[in-house]
């Protein structure tokens, strides 16, 4: 069976959807699937392992944000690939212009085709003073997404929010995480040393880009809030973005370490006590239940993973998204109590671990092969009219 995986993000580059399909593209591969692999042109000119062919087109940023790449259109050059090296079906991760190419290069060729719908555009649009933009690009999603035979998202409230704004044929894929790496166990004395913090203080950390989508004003605000209420709270920010420098000036206490992977990065979440997630812009957020997993109590809104994983009070803190002044008072009292914080995270770590990506990717291979299935049996009968 061979799978083509069309996205303008891919690893080493750190953000959730790219982390995503490097998982899915793993299980895939070790189910004997043969991989094509089409993006824009990486930094390195690297090609990826686990692709028996890693196309690359290229790639051009966005101009108001320009650590965001983009591919250029490309539907001839998919079309004659395609036809020499037919896949069984596509999956689609992101709506750019290499997207749009390759939906059309599959309806083109009646190639099965699943997408995945991993970005909330509105809120992006907002914080780039693009709100103009937002019911243009709303209906051309909804085009999209229904020129595909699936479209995949990470949870429940995700579904009903396409289908209530008219998109068709959409599934749930959660999404899992690796409780094995993350892991309380990884908890370096060593590191915590390094930020400034004792045995005995409390570390809130945020994981993430430091950019406005990620609500990251309310980050600050609500660091700098929790370390009034406790002033031996020590503050790491793992990650890094346009925002820097401005969050630097709000938090000059902080710790800002940069983006860390692996190994160095599951160190990080498990040296901290409790993990502070503001934002409203993911479709999912695989940095919650990571930080579960790592043992951390996540103050958080009722949005995207954390409204699917955590029970406000059980293993988690849950805040409603209009409730800016809530999530502040949440991790202020929490950054307090620190029975509570610990109790939180070994619930939070229970909750995670039984979260495996190798369940959900058996799930997406099964959307691949039904979706063969459908697109068998709509050609069929069309030949029978």
């Amino acid at each position: 069976m061979r799978i083509a995986l069309v996205s303008e993000t891919w690893a080493p580059e750190v953000n959730g959807v790219a982390h995503t399909l490097s998982q899915l593209a793993s299980h895939l591969v070790s189910k004997g699937v043969t991989l094509q692999l089409i993006r824009p042109d990486p930094a390195g000119g690297e090609r990826d392992t686990l692709a028996e062919r890693d196309v690359h087109v290229r790639g051009v940023s966005l101009p108001i944000y320009a650590d965001v790449h983009v591919g250029w259109p490309c539907r001839r050059r998919l079309v004659r690939l395609w036809r020499q090296e037919r896949p069984d079906a596509i999956y689609i991760a992101t709506e750019g212009p290499l997207g749009w190419s390759a939906l059309n290069a599959a309806r083109h060729l009646q190639i099965p085709v699943v997408s995945g719908f991993h970005t909330n555009f509105d809120q992006y649009a907002s914080n780039y003073h693009l709100g103009w933009s937002i019911p243009i690009a709303r209906r051309g999603l909804r085009y999209f997404h229904n020129r595909c035979d699936a479209t995949l998202v990470p949870t429940a409230a995700q579904r009903q929010a396409l289908e209530d704004s008219g998109y068709r044929r959409v599934s749930v894929l959660a999404r899992g995480v690796d409780a094995e790496r993350y892991h309380p166990s990884r908890r370096d004395a060593e590191l915590r040393r390094q930020w400034g913090a004792s045995p005995h203080d409390p570390v809130a950390l945020y994981v993430g880009r430091l950019a406005s989508e990620k609500n990251i004003e309310l980050l600050a605000t609500t660091m700098a809030a929790m370390q009034r209420a406790n002033p031996s709270l020590v503050q790491v920010l793992v990650g890094d973005g346009p925002a820097r420098r401005s969050i630097a000036q709000r938090l000059p206490d902080a710790v800002f370490t940069g983006f860390q992977k692996g190994e160095a990065l599951a160190r990080h979440y498990a040296s901290a006590d409790m993990f502070i997630f503001p934002s409203l812009s993911e479709t999912f957020g695989n940095v919650v239940p990571e930080a579960m997993a790592s043992g951390l109590a996540v103050v958080a809104f009722d949005h995207a993973a954390a409204k699917e994983l955590i029970t406000d009070d059980v293993d988690g803190r849950l805040v409603s998204p209009d409730d800016s002044d809530g999530f502040i008072q949440a991790a202020s009292e929490l950054c307090q109590q620190p029975a509570l914080y610990a109790r939180l995270g070994r619930q939070a770590r229970q909750r995670a671990s039984g979260l495996s990506w190798a369940h959900i990717g058996d799930r997406f291979l099964a959307h691949l092969i039904q979706v063969q299935g459908t697109q068998h049996a709509a050609t069929h009968s069309t030949s029978q009219v």
